[in-house]
């Protein structure tokens, strides 16, 4: 189990980093668009590789590799609800990350700076939530 509690601590911080600098990074290739001699194949930016092959990939490890430990554990704590809501937050704006790198290849030329900067601000918070969770550990008791 303690396997599986690494795997999803290095995957967390894999994933937190790529999700932190990734709307930095569509940002800077939007604003820095240049006509080339040769034209540029369709959905061939570094935004989208550092998508999927560096962002996605983490993820997925720290989704399945949280799961294990979850079922493993057997915690059912309010706590850990709370987190787990939170880490769905962080996969809504990882697609919608993947939605601003589309947006960003567009040929029209959407402006995404200020969703990018929304989106950042949005996962510094919730990440910040899910450390001081896991961390604290508070005892919420729910009067259902």
């Amino acid at each position: 189990m303690l396997w599986f509690l690494v795997l999803h601590i290095i995957a967390l911080l894999l994933w937190s980093a790529a999700l932190l600098y990734l709307p930095a990074l569509i940002a800077g290739s939007a604003a820095r668009r240049v006509q080339l001699s040769e034209p540029q194949r369709e959905h061939d930016s570094v935004a989208r590789f550092f998508f999927t092959h560096l962002a996605t990939p983490p993820a997925i490890v720290a989704i399945f590799s949280g799961t294990v430990v979850f079922l493993l554990e057997g915690i059912t704590d309010v706590w850990l609800i709370a987190k787990l809501t939170l880490v769905t937050g962080l996969v809504v704006c990882h697609a919608l990350a993947g939605v601003l790198v589309i947006r960003a290849e567009a040929p029209e030329g959407k402006s995404v700076q200020p969703w990018c900067w929304l989106l950042g601000g949005a996962l510094a918070l919730q990440m910040t939530a899910i450390v001081w969770l896991v961390l604290a550990k508070p005892a919420i008791e729910l009067n259902l």
